[in-house]
């Protein structure tokens, strides 16, 4: 059974650099067909995709964030991160990380991807 995990501070100050880490168990992140995502949902807003990385270590990002995503993969730990640079009030929600098998589409629920960790609430505050 597959299982995420999201881990990373849970306040962040204006300026500064969001990462969290979702740590993936009972499937190597690198099997085939495997990709790996990263998303939000704010108080009054739907959810927001962020980005992915496939198996391969291919990203896609969210043009919306005006490239200040990276997603990366750590094979040796199992796990993949988000990195979101210049964080403002704006980017205070409830983070996901979420995996797909065979597809790269982009689900308007959680629910819809194979699988998901519990979430992780972040706040950016000074």
């Amino acid at each position: 059974q597959v299982q995420l995990q999201e881990s990373g501070p849970d306040l962040v100050k204006p300026s500064q650099t969001l990462s969290l880490t979702c740590t993936v168990s009972g499937a190597s992140i690198t099997t085939t067909y495997y990709h790996w995502n990263w998303i939000r949902q704010s108080p009054g807003k739907g959810l927001e995709w962020i980005g992915h990385i496939t198996y391969s270590g291919n990203t896609y990002y969210n043009p919306s964030l005006k490239g200040r995503t990276a997603i990366s993969i750590d094979t040796s730990k199992n796990q993949f991160t988000l990195q979101l640079s210049s964080v403002t009030p704006e980017d205070t929600a409830v983070y996901y990380c979420a995996g797909s098998f065979g597809t790269l589409m982009v689900f308007t629920s959680l629910g819809e991807y194979d699988y998901c960790g519990q979430g992780t609430q972040v706040t950016v505050s000074s």
